[in-house]
């Protein structure tokens, strides 16, 4: 893991991130390998699996949260999603997939950031989607 960690509360087993490959002021790129043996598989598709739809938005909305934390963290403070909107699915992740995720800043309007997301395999788009989050007060 990297130092990534610091900056969203996110935790195996819901951390759809493994690394940071680039970053710069407004974008952010990430990777997961998608690891066979995961749980959901099973039953997702039975003989067939694919990656579900929403925890390939979890990548690509948790490395929005890291992009988040790095550029405008507050102590104290967590990256809530707030809305997501034009999603599209384009192709599906298998397992042993790599998946490369995009997060690109489109506005920052304190607490909230104005997003939009890729996420990858190969040369062929999985998904795109816009979405906002805010940074909330953590609660124990």
């Amino acid at each position: 893991m990297q130092d990534f960690l610091q900056y969203i509360p996110h935790r195996p087993p819901f951390l759809f991130i493994d690394r940071v490959l680039e970053e710069s002021e407004n974008t952010i790129v990430a990777e997961k390998k998608i690891d066979p043996t995961e749980p959901f598989f099973a039953g997702h598709y039975p003989g067939k699996p694919v990656m579900p739809g929403v925890l390939i938005f979890e990548s690509i909305f948790q490395a929005g949260a890291i992009m988040m934390g790095k550029r405008i963290a507050a102590a104290g403070k967590i990256p809530v999603l707030t809305r997501v909107d034009n999603i599209k699915l384009k192709h599906a992740v298998h397992p042993g997939d790599t998946m490369r995720i995009e997060v690109t800043l489109k506005d920052l309007l304190r607490p909230a950031a104005y997003m939009a997301g890729k996420a990858t395999v190969g040369s062929k788009t999985a998904v795109t989607l816009e979405f906002s989050a805010m940074l909330v007060e953590a609660t124990k």
